[in-house]
């Protein structure tokens, strides 16, 4: 049941990874779907088994279809094995664990694909598919590749994230810059009342989308508020490497640090009750402390009702 409050207004999400996937099904909890657009991250795209895989675009996907795997937050709930478990049999790449459910979803999209319809075509097939009734978006159509640069070599993502889980300490995060957004995403920012980037990580989910032309400026120009989720909880990240990336850039791992790295982006923030009252300011910057965890369904309702009804209230100061 959507919320009439939030009837009016045209909501955009940028979101990646487990946290996006969340606040996101919280947002489709009480934004009518024609109001409603998900932006995702396709920085770790990559090709696997001759197969395009989206992780980001598949785990909001399958978070909003309501078929996630509840444990990990990603990959299908009710999985099956056997064709991993022929594939290392038989000696091949098994360090990226697709499910049957799951490829049977990266076939469809790379059949597409080959078809010569776009990564949005495809994307908008496989939301039909599963019932999801919002906008779901990739950045861009084109590839946009994240890399991770260690010590001793550079990285693709999904090398160093899952082969390597995230442990080789990173360098620095190399993003293409001859990456442009598609012409459906582009009106959904020139529409916008609210953008709301997602508890993701800054650095490897949310920086890939902003790093998109001409997002980032659209974003900075367009919306009546810009509001940011924290993934920075008490000190720690909620899931994922934000808080080592963090710690390997030279910054303090904190919601303070996350706000103060977006910069004059944000019109407003939210940090988590698990962190001191008014431990995050910044001049300009409106800011809401609530508790951000959202383990179910009825949580994720609760925090996108209380982030955005923030976000009415910080665009109606602008």
């Amino acid at each position: 049941m959507t919320n009439t409050t939030f009837s009016n207004l045209n909501i955009v999400c940028l979101a990646g990874g487990v946290g996006g996937a969340k606040l996101a099904d919280g947002l489709t909890q009480i934004v009518p779907p024609e109001r409603l657009t998900i932006i995702v991250n396709t920085g770790d795209d990559f090709s696997h088994w001759g197969l395009t895989i989206c992780p980001d675009l598949d785990t909001v996907l399958y978070t909003l279809a309501g078929v996630a795997n509840p444990e990990t937050g990603w990959g299908r709930a009710g999985e099956s094995w056997r064709v991993l478990d022929e594939v290392a049999q038989l000696g091949g790449p098994d360090w990226f664990r697709l499910g049957d459910l799951d490829l049977g979803l990266h076939l469809t999209r790379r059949h597409w694909l080959h078809e010569g319809k776009s990564l949005t075509a495809v994307t908008r097939h496989l939301r039909q598919q599963f019932n999801v009734q919002c906008e779901l978006l990739p950045m861009s159509d084109q590839p946009a590749p994240t890399l991770i640069e260690t010590a001793d070599e550079m990285l693709s993502f999904q090398t160093w994230f899952v082969r390597e889980r995230w442990q080789p300490a990173v360098k620095k995060v190399h993003l293409p810059d001859d990456v442009r957004a598609t012409p459906q995403v582009m009106p959904k920012l020139e529409t916008a009342d609210i953008v709301l980037i997602a508890p993701s990580n800054p650095f490897v989910s949310i920086d890939p989308i902003l790093n998109v032309y001409p997002i980032r400026e659209m974003v900075t120009d367009l919306p009546q508020a810009v509001i940011a989720v924290s993934p920075i909880v008490g000190g720690r990240a909620v899931k994922g490497p934000a808080a080592k990336l963090m710690q390997e850039m030279g910054l303090p791992v904190t919601a303070q640090a996350v706000a103060d790295y977006y910069g004059d982006l944000l019109d407003g923030f939210v940090y988590d009750q698990q962190d001191p009252p008014g431990s995050v300011t910044a001049e300009g910057l409106q800011t809401l402390r609530l508790d951000t965890i959202m383990p179910t369904a009825t949580e994720r309702r609760r925090v996108a009702e209380q982030v955005l009804g923030f976000g009415q209230t910080v665009a109606s100061s602008q």
